[in-house]
């Protein structure tokens, strides 16, 4: 059984051009860097890997028993809305002992768009 060990998943869509992860992977350096007692992995829903239901799988494996998924998507589109809840269905019911928590969108998060509407405001002139 999974021990209550936290860890946190930023899931992208993925991309065939392996740069496009970038920002994502920078994030993720960012975060081990703020947060060093943090487990914090990358997954993505297609064309790159791992996936979702393989990164879930490797943190429990460890020994995680709380995971975070924390959606790099702007808004809510049929990834969000569909296929993301039948993914975590599946998992959960495979994951039996893990707790997963699914975080907003980042255009959901009011921070999130302040901090854009700050940023875009300061470079236009």
């Amino acid at each position: 059984m999974a021990i209550a060990k936290p860890a946190l998943i930023l899931f992208g869509h993925g991309a065939r051009d392996p740069e496009w992860a970038l920002p994502f992977r920078k994030i993720r350096a960012l975060l081990v860097a703020r947060n060093p007692a943090l487990t914090v992995e990358l997954a993505f829903l297609e064309l790159m890997e791992p996936s979702l239901p393989d990164a879930i799988a490797r943190l429990a494996a460890d020994g995680h028993g709380h995971i975070t998924v924390a959606p790099l998507f702007i808004a809510q589109g049929g990834h969000l809305k569909q296929d993301l809840p039948k993914i975590l269905d599946a998992i959960r019911a495979e994951q039996r002992g893990v707790e997963i928590t699914l975080l907003p969108a980042l255009g959901e998060v009011d921070t999130v768009l302040e901090m854009i509407a700050a940023w875009l405001g300061s470079v236009v002139r």
